[in-house]
């Protein structure tokens, strides 16, 4: 079982590393800034950090383990209530959207 944990992991890892080369030959931009952000803040956010956009305050305290979950319901409010990714980058600035 520790065997197919360990291949697995390995598989992981150079998927990622691959990813990360190719894309850096792709552009001159560092690879492990978006991957890391792709890893902790998601999809989404990592796409968007490659446009160049910044990753707002709320996004890092997602790191923060007890603080995640309020901060976690604080977005659910706010996206119950209709707020728009435009309203939103209105508001708070088009540096983060």
């Amino acid at each position: 079982m520790r065997i197919i944990a360990c291949v697995l992991v390995a598989i992981l890892l150079i998927g990622a590393v691959a990813s990360a080369v190719a894309a850096d030959a792709k552009k001159d931009a560092p690879a492990l800034p978006p991957f890391l952000v792709g890893c902790c803040f998601g999809l989404r956010v990592g796409l968007e950090y490659n446009d160049g956009a910044q990753l707002h305050w709320r996004e890092w305290c997602r790191l923060i383990p007890v603080v995640s979950f309020v901060i976690a319901i604080w977005d659910g409010v706010e996206c119950q209530q209709g707020m728009t990714k435009k309203q939103w980058a209105e508001q708070n600035g088009a540096n983060w959207y």
